[in-house]
């Protein structure tokens, strides 16, 4: 039971208040070119770390793509977040290109991507 509760992504976990966003836009490190962008500020003073998802409506004109790929984003997310285990963070994924991704590829980049950032915030 304890394992299921562990993979779950909760409310809490959601960065959604319009002051936290601007603050992490204005003072957040962007990084990646490929097919996703992240965002993210460590000392978020919540006591976990919290994400949003953004796939523009400027690339995927049809809602059903965007929240397909925001869907693949979270599940990645969810199932990868214990490698930033400890850590306060506001993490925005920033959906890039065109073309839609397998759920696999996803899951390979955000895990790539939290790994690099665990490592950086642990020096």
């Amino acid at each position: 039971m304890e394992a299921l509760q562990h993979n779950t992504l909760s409310k809490q976990e959601r960065l959604y208040c319009r002051k936290d966003i601007s603050e992490l836009l204005a003072g957040g490190k962007f990084v990646g070119n490929g097919p996703m962008r992240f965002c993210y500020k460590a000392g978020n003073g919540c006591g976990m770390s919290r994400i949003m998802v953004s796939v523009p409506k400027k690339l995927f004109k049809r809602a059903v793509k965007r929240n397909l790929l925001k869907r693949r984003i979270r599940e990645a997310y969810r199932l990868q977040k214990s490698l930033l285990e400890g850590l306060e963070m506001d993490i925005l994924f920033i959906y890039n290109t065109k073309e839609v991704l397998s759920a696999a590829e996803i899951h390979q980049l955000v895990g790539s991507f939290l790994s690099s950032l665990a490592e950086r915030a642990r020096k």
